[in-house]
């Protein structure tokens, strides 16, 4: 090892390989997170099926299952759930407004969603992760004591 410069251990290199990794996980999600946001997708409605619920300390988190069928006439998505429901405002047999933002298996209501907080979360998280791991390559070496 050079004088100058300070050589990093295997598990700074995997915790560098790790805060990749989950910044490029949170990239992969900004697009449909701010969709989310806005409620920018494709109109439809949304038909519930069935709610399951969790109960935590003061919270209460639900997944309303269901079918959305578009407003434009495309076809009908069985098995999707209305992101951000509770067990109160969950239309089991009733319809309700819906916005497609491209998400495989979720819809969201037309008021848009706060799911980008979690994205920019683990973003921030990834970042870091990777500065904290990777802070010896930077600081430069280490002052050799004097004797």
């Amino acid at each position: 090892m050079s004088a100058g410069r300070r050589q990093g251990s295997a598990f700074t290199v995997v915790l560098l390989l790790i805060a990749v990794l989950i910044v490029s996980m949170g990239i992969s999600n900004v697009e449909r997170s701010v969709r989310a946001a806005r409620a920018d997708g494709t109109p439809g409605t949304f038909t519930g099926t069935s709610v399951d619920c969790v109960q935590h300390p003061g919270h209460e988190s639900c997944t309303c299952h269901g079918t959305y069928r578009p407003d434009d006439g495309g076809p009908e998505r069985t098995d999707v759930y209305l992101y951000g429901r509770k067990s109160q405002t969950c239309p089991v047999g009733e319809d309700a407004a819906a916005i497609d933002v491209g998400s495989a298996n979720r819809v969201y209501g037309p008021e848009g969603s706060n799911e980008w907080i979690m994205t920019v979360g683990v973003i921030l998280f990834g970042l870091g992760l990777g500065g904290w791991a990777g802070r010896s390559w930077w600081r430069g070496p280490r002052a050799e004591p004097r004797g």
